[in-house]
Order: structure tokens, then sequence, then C-alpha cells
């Protein structure tokens, strides 16, 4: 036995410490540079060498955008596995295996908070719970959002971020696309506004439904942002799209959103954009 073993031995604590290149480093998707977590953590999950955005979570949202003391709201219940769906794998499985991960009980989680003192209701989809995909429980909890809003007569914020509607769920993920159109009309008719930033990726019928339909649109750079797939598109029209198609600052460019802003300035650009809109809904 080498004198270091003996040492190890006789003080445990100089042993190896139980860490793996996980716990330690993040990749980045975009420019591939290894970072250490805690400085990508710190970076609310962009890459200091590219400016990639990584996907957050609910919880990250929350802490970085509104004041100290915001409320969760809870989920509201839906009815799970109406059609009795399955696939390579049960659909209850695969919602208690997201719940299990991302400790979340459905893809869409409000919180009533505020933004230097100014009050609103704030929505945030997670991609991590199954994409981030349209279902009841996320159309409940957006109905809930707006209702929230309503009650104590401010502005409904929401992040979107999901694949589109949950295949799972069928037709009954398809009419979220109109309840939650509703639920908007409801919100303007208040006199309330509605601001929506897009994150990256909002797709499918999430898109071609309340991710499009704010008073103001915000989008994080790079985000991508669609209906169908780039791939889906070509094959159809049988043509090559442009360059940055369906990504944040082509959307800009061409009209569709009304602002690209980074996660840094975000917290900051909603202040004074619900501060604008704030004073119209006192009147």
């Amino acid at each position: 036995m080498s004198w270091i073993n003996r040492v190890r031995k006789a003080v445990p604590f100089l042993a190896k410490k139980e860490t793996t290149a996980e716990t330690l480093w993040h990749k980045c998707p975009s420019c591939t540079e290894m970072i250490f977590i805690k400085e990508w953590e710190d970076n609310l999950s962009v890459c200091p060498r590219c400016d990639h955005h990584g996907r957050i979570g609910p919880s990250e949202r929350f802490e970085h955008i509104l004041d100290p003391g915001f409320i969760l709201l809870p989920t509201p219940p839906v009815q799970e596995d109406p059609l009795k769906f399955r696939d390579s794998k049960r659909y209850p499985d695969r919602i208690r295996a997201a719940r299990a991960q991302t400790g979340d009980q459905d893809a869409l989680i409000n919180a009533r908070g505020a933004i230097d003192d100014v009050p609103l209701v704030m929505g945030v989809q997670n991609f991590a719970f199954m994409g981030g995909s349209m279902g009841m429980g996320v159309g409940a909890a957006f109905i809930q959002g707006v209702n929230e809003a309503i009650g104590h007569r401010c502005p409904y914020v929401i992040f979107t971020a999901a694949g589109g509607a949950r295949m799972q769920e069928g037709i009954l993920s398809l009419m979220q696309m109109p309840r939650s159109t509703v639920a908007i009309q409801k919100l303007h008719a208040a006199g309330l506004p509605y601001i929506v930033v897009l994150t990256d990726p909002t797709t499918g019928g999430v898109t071609a439904s309340y991710a499009m339909l704010g008073d103001i649109q915000i989008a994080e750079p790079n985000a991508l942002i669609g209906f169908a797939g780039q791939r889906v598109i070509e094959s159809t029209i049988r043509e090559k799209l442009p360059d940055g198609f369906q990504r944040a600052e082509y959307l800009l460019e061409h009209g569709m959103i009304d602002m690209v802003v980074h996660r840094s300035e975000l917290r900051d650009t909603l202040a004074r954009v619900i501060g604008y809109l704030t004073p119209r809904v006192a009147a």
C-alpha cells in the first residue's frame, strides 16, 4: 500500500469527493464551450461566450423576474388521460415521469407577484415537462392566470415554451386553443394588458393561439418561433427558406413581434412596459 493510500484511510476528509462532469460543467449547445455550472446559473443560463439563451423553468423565471414574496398559484385539477392513450408508454406514466423530473404538476405554472411593486400575474411554461405541450392542464392553468389577473385588476404576463398541442389528449388538447383565445378576450374586456414573452422554442398550436395574441410581443434572442417545422415547410413549398427563418430576430424584422430583449434586461423591460400600460388600466 502506498503512503498516500495510508493517509487517505487515516484522514477520511482527504478522500475523493463524489463529483462528476455533469455536476461541475455545462456544455453550451450552441458554441460547445464547457462552462462552470455556477457561472452558467449566475448568468441566468445564458452562455458567457456566445450569448446563447438556455432553457429555464418556472422557478428560475419567477426568481429572476418577480419581486421577493410572490405567491405560487395551485395547479387546477383536470381529468387525466381521458382518452386512455397509450403509445410506447402509458400517458399517466409519462405524466408521472415529467412530474418527478420537474417537480411541477403540469407544463404551465402561475404566480401572483409584482415587478418593482407593480402587481401582475405571471405564467411560465416549462419545456422540460413533456416539451411544454398544451393539454387540458395547461388550458386550465392559462384560464386560471387570466381570471386571477382580472380578479386583482393587473396584467397577465406569460412566458411561452412549447412544442405544440399534447398529442396524448387529441382533440381535447386542440380545444385549449379557442378556450385560451376566449380568456384573452375577457382580459381585454376588463381593460387589462396581456403581455407575451416568447422563449425558445414556441411552436405548434401554442403559437397558433395565445402565444401570438399579446398586446405586447417580446422574444428572447434567437428563440425559435413558428407553427410547422422548417423541413415540413420546405418540403411543402419546395423552396429553401431564408437564413434565420422562424427566429426571433427574423420575426422582429418582418413585424411579427415588438421587440427582442436579452434575458438580463427582461425584468427592467417588463417593468417599463407594464408601467406604460398600468396608468391606462387605473383610469
